[in-house]
């Protein structure tokens, strides 16, 4: 066999299968637009609805090299040869069209006559009971009996994904290494029966069946292959080596951990686990940055987060003390950038974003480590509550607290921490206000069977209906006359609050009565519940009502959600293609938009965006409509989010040439009725996700107006000119701190500092002070010292649930004493941390209440 590399390998394989027939298909994201799946895990990811029968295949012949991410063997990761987190996948599939005979012959094909991979060194294994491709591969392919071996439905069928669906026997292609024998004496090496020698490099899926509840198995009308082959597999056995990380894939990556960190590959078999873990790790950290994963506390953030503490924590074992791996980014995507721009594109946030993380992380570790220690000297093991605060408040992932304890040797019981996190999340939903998440309205029960609200909104802002439901404190009633209730309407033109948008408001009309409507809400899928508070007469079930939605309110919310759909547009193109939306409002008197982003908005950025939005809203581009199925939508370009649940035909909302997204609210008929777009703010929601509140319409001129006042104001009371404003109040500013330091001081001056006589004579003075912040304590210790001529200054200061202190020590002193050191000992005390320079340092802490009995320890802390 030739040497090849990763470039030619994937090259011959994309060519080769393009010559039978295929559709090259570009890698799809690592981002997966499946609800069950947070990465995509295989090649065959992309086409899972395919498989299922819910979509039509636009070809039926596809070959692809698809980026892959997996963490369920993530603790195997650089202690064996070939698990990875990041990977590639090579694969061609048939929906519809060939199948076990025309995959297992290209396969052979590829492998023997493209690769040149020598015959004897190829073994196959199939399904027991899947005698046809027994037969190919014996018959038509002409391998020996012997090398095909027969195994079980563990080993060689496919699926279902769940407890029914598609599924069907398999075939694998295994490589014999020669490196690692490991057979039983006297019998011949097998992939059945050696360990390790018999790597399994490709695995063609017949999928044939369907699965139903009983577990038994029907012949699908359509059959299809599903094949997926490893890259790295392939490129160590083209290589040569046994291992992947040997491969040229790696081998520049692990030459760039050897210079950052001096430490040589394969002098030390636990450094090499080290650095194995982080050439890994590294790649699937920048692939997923790259696509606007950022690091977070949730779902793939979360993942990410680990990935980077897991490489970060081998870094420190390679002995690496300060920020490193964003440094090993420059290698990967000089390797890979050519076959994925993506990360070219992205390589300067990828380094922004990483090195940011690696100092966060830095931070909490040493303390949490440290709390570690503490505890298994104090317990002599780690409980989950342990865990949870280790997790909790040091940031260290119970995953890397079960790696730590079992290097260390210490024993952990984390049954319960699973406890500890739900509990966290019920507060979090508490202090978030979410209690309406709990009703479930069992009066919908009485509605008839299949009951659908028509919704006439899009076309109307008024319209006729007929009372379908009343319901009075959960209770369903035949009438009300007063107070609130929930009504359901044959049909509305009320918006319900759903996607962000708020809810429509308005009035309801009877011959004898009218209503205010607060609030609506989809209660069910396709029943919409109004809300609302009758004012007169008697309302009653089966009632004859006129509905009308408030118009401005209505029109205003619309300024608002186009204009949402405009500014994600805006922030794509001005801060790059990883921006994803991450939640939003939308309401008649503002916007909000949650998206994700790594670090805040420049005044420069904030104006592009502001500027692009304004641009797009004059040229008054229409506002197009239109319904199509959700495959059609998404092939298009369509903008889908992946919280959101769409059904088989959605509602596409486009300003052609700008933005195209799935959408249920309400829009302006065209760009121009927005008006004016202004951001009034930008600020962090959370790790990696911004938000940006904005106005349009009438608020943004109720907010210009409100600026000319302010600016009125301001030149009216610092008697200047509005182009003087700025350096008056630079200057009136400048004052009131001189004032507030010469107030402090004198103020602070006058309390009694207590002095206290060490046995060797030198005096210590001490004091503890409310509200004074920490700045203006170190000119207190300095007029101490002047005063007194030589000795130690200890001061405290209580402030909003903290203490500060600092400590000051003459020169004459520094030979016995070192304020740095007096400061990190009271402040370890005080539930902080101190330093600073022998003559002077400061510190902090959150316990206040612990000052006293410092002082009566004063001399215990000096030593």
């Amino acid at each position: 066999m030739r040497y090849m590399t990763s470039e030619e390998i994937r090259e011959a394989f994309l060519k080769f299968f393009e010559k039978k027939g295929h559709k090259i298909l570009p890698s799809a994201s690592l981002i997966p637009d499946d609800p069950q799946l947070l990465f995509t895990v295989a090649g065959m990811v992309p086409f899972k609805p395919i498989f299922w029968g819910k979509v039509e295949p636009v070809y039926t012949r596809v070959a692809t090299c698809q980026k892959c991410l997996r963490t369920v063997d993530i603790e195997n990761v650089g202690k064996t040869p070939r698990h990875h987190t990041f990977f590639e996948m090579l694969g061609n599939f048939s929906f519809g069209d060939y199948f076990k005979e025309e995959a297992i012959e290209w396969a052979w094909e590829f492998l023997t006559q493209v690769l040149g991979v020598p015959e004897e060194k190829l073994w196959v294994s199939v399904y027991e009971e899947d005698e046809e491709a027994f037969r190919i591969w014996n018959e038509k392919i002409g391998l020996p009996e012997k090398k095909i071996l027969r195994m079980g439905k563990e080993d060689n069928f496919w699926g279902p994904a769940g407890p029914t669906g598609p599924c069907g026997p398999d075939t694998e292609i295994f490589y014999d290494t020669g490196y690692s024998k490991g057979c039983p004496e006297g019998e011949e090496c097998t992939p059945a029966n050696s360990e390790g020698r018999f790597v399994e490099i490709w695995n063609l899926v017949f999928t044939e069946y369907y699965q139903d509840e009983e577990g038994k198995l029907h012949p699908l009308p359509r059959k299809n292959i599903d094949t997926g082959a490893g890259l790295e597999r392939f490129c160590a056995m083209m290589q040569g080596v046994y291992s992947n990380f040997d491969t040229d894939l790696f081998q520049p990556i692990i030459n760039r951990i050897e210079e950052l960190t001096g430490v040589g590959y394969k002098t030390d078999e636990e450094k090499d686990v080290s650095i194995r873990v982080i050439a890994d790790h590294i790649r699937a950290i920048t692939f997923l940055i790259s696509e606007g994963v950022f690091p977070s506390n949730e779902g793939r953030g979360y993942v990410l987060r680990r990935i980077i503490r897991r490489a970060m924590r081998h870094g420190i074992l390679l002995g690496m003390s300060e920020p490193f791996l964003y440094r090993i980014v420059d290698a990967v995507v000089e390797k890979m950038g050519k076959v994925y721009p993506e990360i070219v594109r992205g390589e300067g946030m990828v380094k922004e974003v990483l090195s940011a993380e690696e100092n966060r992380f830095l931070k909490t570790l040493e303390q949490g480590m440290k709390v570690f220690d503490e505890i298994v000297e104090k317990k002599g093991k780690i409980d989950s509550e342990d865990a949870f605060r280790l997790y909790d408040t040091y940031g260290l992932p119970l995953e890397l607290t079960l790696e730590i304890a079992k290097e260390k040797g210490v024993e952990v019981d984390v049954q319960e921490f699973n406890k500890y996190m739900e509990e966290q999340q019920r507060k979090s939903r508490a202090a978030m206000g979410d209690v309406e998440f709990a009703r479930r309205y069992e009066y919908l029960e009485k509605l008839p069977k299949d009951f659908r609200t028509e919704f006439t909104g899009y076309e109307k802002l008024e319209d006729e209906g007929e009372v379908v439901l009343i319901a009075r404190d959960d209770e369903t009633v035949e009438e009300a006359s007063e107070g609130t209730v929930e009504v359901v309407f044959s049909r509305t033109p009320f918006y319900a609050e759903k996607g962000g948008q708020v809810s429509d408001t308005g009035m309801v009309e009877w011959r004898d009565g009218k209503a205010l409507v607060e609030y609506v809400f989809e209660a069910s899928e396709g029943v919409i519940v109004h809300r609302i508070k009758i004012l007169d007469g008697t309302l009653r079930r089966g009632q004859k009502v006129v509905l009308r939605v408030d118009k401005k309110r209505r029109e205003s919310t619309m300024r608002n959600h186009t204009a949402t759909h405009l500014l994600h547009a805006a922030l794509k193109k001005v801060l790059g293609d990883h921006v994803r939306q991450a939640g939003s409002l939308v309401a008649p008197d503002r916007l909000r938009f949650d998206f994700t982003h790594f670090k805040g908005l420049s005044s420069s950025e904030i104006e592009q965006v502001e500027d692009l939005v304004n641009e797009w809203i004059m040229e008054a581009i229409p506002v197009e409509v239109r319904y199509t199925s959700y495959e059609e939508a998404v092939k298009s370009g369509v903008v889908a989010l992946f919280t959101e649940k769409y059904g088989d035909v959605v509602r596409v909302v486009e300003v052609p040439g700008v933005s195209k997204e799935l959408c249920g609210g309400t829009h302006v008929k065209n760009t121009g009725q927005i008006g004016l777009f202004k951001i009034i703010s930008e600020e962090s929601v959370s790790s990696g996700v911004r938000r940006i509140e904005a106005v349009t319409g009438f608020s943004a001129l109720e907010l210009l107006r409100n600026q000319k006042k302010l600016i009125d104001q301001l030149k009216e009371i610092l008697g200047a000119r509005e182009d003087e404003l700025t350096d008056r109040v630079l200057s009136l500013r400048e004052k009131v701190k001189e004032l507030e330091k010469k107030l402090s001081q004198g103020r602070i001056s006058e309390k009694m500092i207590t002095m206290k006589q060490l046995e060797d004579g030198v005096k210590v003075f001490h004091g503890v002070f409310e509200g004074v912040e920490a700045k203006h304590l170190g000119g207190i210790a300095d007029n101490v010292l002047k005063k007194e001529g030589e000795g130690i200054v200890i001061l405290f200061s209580k402030f909003e649930n903290k203490v500060f202190l600092v400590v000051k020590v003459s020169e004459n002193l520094l030979d016995r004493y070192d304020a740095s050191s007096i400061a990190r000992n009271i402040a370890k005390e005080l539930g902080g941390s101190g330093g600073g320079r022998k003559n002077f340092a400061q510190a902090g802490g959150r316990h206040p209440e612990r000052i006293k009995d410092v002082l009566e320890r004063l001399e215990e802390f000096l030593r």
